[in-house]
């Protein structure tokens, strides 16, 4: 029985609009004095994943965040004394829900669960206000419970966010469905929380052979998760 399911926020039910893709990073870097390579964008964004991998389990600290944006425009070629200031700058634009979009398959996926009695909520390990991206995105009365990891204290994938999530709720862990886009950070924590996971791969490219090896179903669109649930 799935009585709630919890979903990340980042990459699962919404995407970066242009802001935060290659030329709005290099419009960042232009005002700093900084000049990258906006077609460098994609592999600086995957050589700086390392640094959030890395802090699995850690306090929530916005210092690896600004980390993580510094190391993006560095790959991009970003040089200079302006470099923390610029990622500081970007950081704090990110929880800004305007420069991001919902995927399409959001919404209605959503009001399917309110409907059919499962509890809907948010865990998120960015420092986005959530109740503003409720708003924001006109999902006000659809969503149960949020927490975030600056709110909580611990980022995902630590246990204790995973806990607090479901005193929000009133559910059992076998009850609890994790949904994410992150097989460390979404996956392997509520796994370890005693929880069910769901990964969403979405895109074409081959889904990781590590979901296999943890017995997890992978959907590449919201659209399929009812009829695993």
């Amino acid at each position: 029985m799935t009585r709630a399911v919890f979903f990340d926020v980042d990459f699962t039910l919404i995407y970066p609009g242009p802001t935060f893709r290659g030329e709005g990073y290099r419009t960042f870097c232009a005002r700093h004095g900084i000049d990258v390579d906006a077609g460098r964008f994609a592999a600086a964004v995957a050589g700086a994943a390392r640094i959030l991998d890395s802090h699995g389990d850690a306090p929530y600290d916005a210092e690896i965040f600004v980390a993580y944006t510094r190391c993006i425009i560095e790959g991009m070629g970003g040089e200079g004394p302006n470099l923390d200031a610029c990622a500081r700058e970007i950081y704090d634009e990110w929880a800004a829900c305007q420069h991001f979009e919902l995927y399409d398959d959001v919404a209605d996926v959503l009001r399917q669960l309110a409907r059919d009695g499962i509890q809907v909520g948010l865990i998120s390990n960015s420092h986005r206000c959530l109740a503003s991206f409720q708003s924001h995105f006109e999902l006000n009365g659809l969503v149960s419970a949020a927490l975030s990891s600056p709110e909580h204290g611990y980022m995902k994938p630590h246990p204790s966010i995973f806990a607090a999530a479901l005193q929000l709720v009133g559910a059992a862990p076998d009850e609890t469905v994790m949904v994410g886009d992150s097989l460390l950070h979404d996956i392997e924590g509520a796994l370890r929380a005693g929880w069910r996971a769901v990964l969403l791969h979405r895109g074409a490219s081959p889904s990781p052979a590590r979901a296999s090896e943890l017995g997890v179903p992978v959907i590449r669109s919201l659209r399929e998760l009812p009829s695993v649930l």
